[in-house]
């Protein structure tokens, strides 16, 4: 183990032949009080990000090359981290700056100076060695950023600087420091753009399921549903910042309405796909769906899947749609479900939930994230943190039309052997046949 301290500069990759693969752990401890987020940039030769999409963070997870966690259970505290594949890195990407940043610090009076503990340790990950060490020690006072470090490359080899340099200002003072322009209230910002998906699979005759192992029961066929609209790509936005988390079964939230109404809810599944070909590959990964149940204030019940092309449509009943269904793993924004809140007095309640199509990868292995956004408002974080790998399908999630006024969005996160038994823990009452996609 070798401990730095701040101004020092480490040679990684030299001396450590072999080496392809990293994890950088940034932990702390703080008062429950104070949410504390950990952020990487990705940086060209002038020490600026070329877009947006190269803040690593809670709302914008994971590139080809490094992907952020969130490891639940620190005791008092919090502990994030960036799996990093060095090999993988495009060479445009000369560095890799780690942060720590305090949500609304300003806002709330919270600060570094009421942040004690708190370090970075790199290890290695094929072999879980720690490489080094960074204690960044109880020297801050007043600021709400700390750039903890940069991974940098080097006469061909990779090296960390500890940086240990506090700043104010938060996380939209880093981003603007780093390239990034962030709206002054991104309450208001509308949601982050997402990279064009396919367009939704035309209707075709059903057929046989292939020979392969599944985590789950065969999954059932769609009851009468009308076949998928055309969907349109997502028109560009700011960096939105804001985020509520769900943490707890049972926690819940209602989203914001404006005096236009409710606009479009948008639901996006993403999770770690990580299989065969090394850490980031995702070629023969596992087919993680994400789905829904409806139900209509005219007692009309469906569901909402890639099984049997029911896509769904926005403008007609059930007035949500399913994006289309990535069966290769080479989307990485995962899956979205896109809800019409100008429907809202039509709509009785509707049931979030995801199945392991296909594969062998477990819960615990896909460490899947539920991202609700909505235009105006924050963005609504589900940790699919709770796993039970003997089962393969998750209730992620409730929402309810409350009132005729907004929508309730409840926490869930549970598991079913299958369609059939989620059905009737639900009340549902729909009849299930086996069926294929």
């Amino acid at each position: 183990m070798n401990e730095v301290v701040k101004g020092q500069k480490v040679d990684l990759t030299k001396g450590n032949p072999g080496l392809a693969s990293l994890v950088v752990e940034i932990g702390w401890q703080a008062p429950p009080s104070i949410e504390i987020d950990a952020s990487a940039f990705l940086l060209g030769a002038q020490g600026k990000v070329s877009r947006d999409e190269d803040l690593i963070f809670y709302n914008n997870p994971s590139t080809p090359y490094i992907r952020y966690k969130d490891i639940p259970g620190a005791p008092s505290g919090g502990l994030k981290h960036f799996e990093i594949g060095l090999d993988r890195i495009p060479p445009e990407t000369m560095k890799i700056a780690f942060a720590m940043t305090i949500y609304d610090g300003e806002n709330r009076n919270q600060m570094f100076g009421q942040v004690s503990a708190a370090q970075c340790r790199i290890m290695n990950q094929a072999t879980g060695a720690e490489l080094l060490r960074i204690n960044l020690g109880n020297h801050f006072s007043a600021e709400t950023a700390v750039v903890v470090g940069e991974l940098y490359r080097y006469s061909g080899e990779w090296k960390f600087s500890a940086i240990a340099a506090g700043y104010n200002g938060g996380l939209k003072a880093l981003c603007g420091s780093y390239g990034i322009e962030v709206e002054e209230e991104p309450a208001s910002a509308p949601p982050k753009p997402e990279p064009p998906r396919p367009a939704p699979v035309p209707p075709e005759p059903v057929r046989p399921p292939e020979p392969e192992v599944r985590s789950a029961p065969p999954a059932p066929e769609v009851p009468q549903v009308p076949s998928a609209e055309e969907t349109t790509s997502a028109a560009p936005a700011n960096l939105n910042l804001r985020k509520i988390e769900l943490k707890k079964k049972g926690d819940s939230i209602n989203l914001k309405k404006s005096s236009s109404g409710l606009g479009e809810v948008l639901i996006n599944l993403n999770w770690n796909q990580k299989q065969g070909g090394g850490l980031f590959s995702r070629k023969g990964g596992v087919d993680l769906d994400l789905a829904c149940l409806y139900e209509l204030k005219n007692g009309s019940k469906g569901v909402v899947q890639a099984l049997g092309n029911a896509f769904g449509s926005l403008q007609q009943p059930p007035y949500v749609m399913l994006d289309g269904d990535d069966r290769t793993g080479s989307v990485t924004s995962g899956e979205n479900l896109r809800i019409n809140g100008s429907k809202l007095a039509e709509i009785e309640r509707i049931l979030i939930f995801s199945f392991i199509y296909k594969g062998v990868t477990n819960w615990s292995e896909a460490d899947g994230v539920v991202t609700i956004t909505q235009s105006g408002g924050p963005d609504i974080i589900v940790n699919m943190d709770e796993h039970n790998n003997r089962k393969g399908m998750c209730a992620i999630a409730l929402i309810r039309n409350v009132g005729n006024e907004t929508f309730s969005i409840e926490r869930l996160v549970q598991y079913f052997s299958g369609h059939q038994e989620m059905d009737q823990a639900y009340g549902w009452g729909l009849r299930w046949v086996a069926g294929s996609k």
